[in-house]
């Protein structure tokens, strides 16, 4: 099954991959941002709560899943202008349909979209990548959770910093975005999942400077994803 929130009544954190990506709208131009694959809002509801001013865009193809969630989950409070400006906009729909709207919009793009607790197929094409990129602003970039290791992959010839290769997502967007890309693993407490982040390697010690704790300390765990000719 597919857990596709989480909400607790008193905090908005989460203590898993959400969480992460509360720490983007610190990184990337100023902007709208996109959440494809919005589920229930997790996510979204600590990326408000953090950045009050923020303009975000959702994407759900599942109707019901966001007719609960406005009953269930305090998603229809998101979908309300904040004091500062800030607000969630849900669109239902298929976020690979082409679409001349969507062209540089977006400041930053979140992708979670998973189909029977994996990563989309979709998502494992460097074609995919490489038309979504069109919908970044310069500078933009994607925040991508990628899920886990391919149950097919060889564990045993790859280094810590080699981890990455076990990814299928993260392959893809190595292959799109060459000399581009950054990587983290989740500790296991938080699901271990693997994440995956374009546009070059930012300023680790800026970055968690400008995202409160636990975010401060998560994000010191970037890093490149090493050129490796195999792929």
């Amino acid at each position: 099954d597919n857990v596709h929130s989480i909400l607790y009544k008193d905090t908005k954190w989460t203590n898993s991959y959400w969480d992460e990506f509360a720490s983007l709208p610190a990184i990337v131009p100023e902007g709208p941002i996109a959440i494809l694959g919005l589920g229930g809002g997790t996510a979204a509801h600590l990326m408000l709560e953090l950045w009050p001013s923020l303009q975000l865009e959702g994407w759900e193809i599942d109707d019901i899943l966001i007719d609960k969630a406005r009953d269930y989950f305090g998603l229809s409070d998101l979908e309300k202008t904040t004091e500062d400006g800030g607000i969630l906009n849900v669109h239902i729909g298929d976020v690979f349909a082409p679409s001349e709207d969507l062209h540089k919009r977006y400041a930053g793009i979140v992708v979670d979209l998973f189909s029977d607790g994996k990563v989309l197929p979709q998502l494992q094409e460097v074609s995919t990548w490489l038309e979504l990129h069109d919908r970044l602003m310069a500078n933009g970039r994607f925040m991508v959770n990628c899920g886990g290791i391919d149950r097919s992959s060889d564990t045993e010839n790859l280094s810590n910093d080699e981890a990455w290769l076990l990814n299928s997502a993260i392959r893809a967007l190595s292959k799109a975005f060459p000399g581009q890309l950054s990587w983290k693993r989740m500790p296991k407490e938080c699901g271990e999942n693997y994440m995956a982040l374009t546009g070059p390697l930012p300023d680790l010690k800026s970055w968690s400077d400008n995202v409160p704790s636990p975010l401060s300390t998560r994000v010191m765990d970037w890093r490149p994803c090493g050129m490796i000719s195999r792929i």
